[in-house]
């Protein structure tokens, strides 16, 4: 049974980089913590510049999408022609845009550091997946996983630095943040030297033939990109809007608030660690049928619960839909070989852009309707978890 769960650990698991993965997901953290002040600082935002639900969710819009428009194209690109030297200038956009966003003074500028940081996005992630997978040693999920969870883990910490930090100190302290973007360029260009290296031996032996006829590659990479669709308009509600959430339905204040946020983050960095690594030992296949199907009872749950249970479940769904994400980018992967930055651009980008429409559609629900309608809409959205029975059986991917 363990030879046809195993699509990515039937290959040998020797020469992990393990220094090159975490040097990588420490900047992928680093990355992240200035991408989740966006929304860690909405609630200051909203007051200070007197702003809707919608123009919040228009400034995510902003964000996510400009990383969607780019990050397929970059990832396309650096498919025919790898550029790991490229990263320290996608964290430079984003440096730039926490200054931005540290020293706005109207809403325009607002919405152009979130551009900035989009452009950040849309370089890092296809080229520093490929790096991840490269430094993998064939233990795929682990790599992924590993690397998924620097990001996970940096938007966790953004809403606690916003609420210890920046809310006591007022909106210019987020400037602060940008010094660990130069500290992540540095050692990003000293990762990169490596990368090259490597990235040309692999070049050599690598297979890129499809194992499966086009047609079900198609399906099945169109049913992953549904089931990311749905992870994340429901990510996109937890991490633009759980804040309001808490703030109206129990009273809370701004660092109450973020607190209840980061136990969602939290939880997604856990599960995003736990979906690779269980995915190289049972499949990534049963993983996201677990993540995806197996979320619905608590999402249904969390908008009728009190204070307490809020917290817990927030955690629960964190766990438990985050540790889908690694599973799927490994499954497309392997469905389409040798285009690890495409499929890396594809779904970071769609995670990013479809977090982004969702984010602006759920905000203009939020002023017709009240922020509790976002919840009860969202909390039904895991059962389109069942399309995974449409994807094409673990064993079918091995290599003849």
């Amino acid at each position: 049974m363990r030879a046809d769960t195993t699509t990515t650990s039937g290959r040998a698991a020797t020469g992990t980089a393990w220094g090159i993965l975490t040097a990588i997901s420490l900047c992928h953290m680093i990355n992240d913590v200035m991408q989740s002040m966006l929304a860690a600082i909405y609630p200051l935002l909203r007051v200070e510049f007197s702003l809707t639900y919608a123009q919040i969710g228009v400034m995510t819009f902003a964000f996510q999408v400009t990383a969607s428009l780019l990050q397929p194209l970059i990832g396309m690109a650096t498919d025919r022609h790898p550029q790991p030297r490229s990263l320290p200038f996608g964290m430079a956009s984003t440096f730039c845009g926490v200054l931005l966003l540290a020293f706005a003074y109207r809403y325009e500028m607002l919405l152009a550091g979130a551009m900035l940081i989009g452009v950040g996005s849309a370089v890092f992630h296809p080229e520093s997946s490929r790096m991840a997978r490269l430094a993998s040693g064939g233990r795929f999920g682990t790599a992924q996983s590993l690397f998924q969870m620097g990001g996970n883990f940096g938007q966790s910490l953004g809403p606690l630095l916003a609420a210890f930090i920046v809310v006591p100190l007022g909106r210019p302290a987020v400037a602060w943040f940008a010094v660990a973007a130069a500290l992540g360029a540095t050692l990003l260009w000293q990762v990169g030297a490596w990368a090259e290296g490597r990235r040309r031996a692999a070049t050599a032996r690598s297979d890129t033939a499809l194992r499966l006829p086009r047609s079900i590659v198609t399906r099945a990479i169109a049913v992953l990109a549904i089931l990311t669709f749905t992870k994340n308009i429901y990510t996109a509600s937890m991490s633009s809007y759980f804040t309001f959430f808490t703030i109206e339905k129990f009273g809370l204040g701004p660092q109450g608030a973020q607190i209840m946020l980061f136990l969602f983050l939290g939880g997604m960095a856990g599960g995003v660690i736990l979906g690779g690594i269980v995915g190289d030992r049972i499949g990534p296949l049963r993983v996201i049928w677990f993540s995806i199907l197996g979320v619905l009872p608590f999402t249904l749950l969390l908008p009728h619960v009190g204070l307490v249970a809020t917290g817990v479940l927030a955690v629960v769904i964190g766990l438990i839909l985050a540790s889908a994400f690694p599973a799927i980018v490994v499954f497309a992967q392997e469905l389409v070989p040798g285009r690890t930055g495409t499929i890396a651009g594809l779904f970071f980008g769609f995670s990013f852009g479809m977090g982004g429409i969702a984010a602006a559609a759920l905000g203009v629900l939020a002023d017709a309707r009240g922020i509790e309608a976002v919840f009860l809409l969202c909390s039904f959205l895991p059962v389109l978890g069942i399309l995974t029975i449409f994807l094409p059986r673990p064993g079918r991917l091995i290599a003849g």
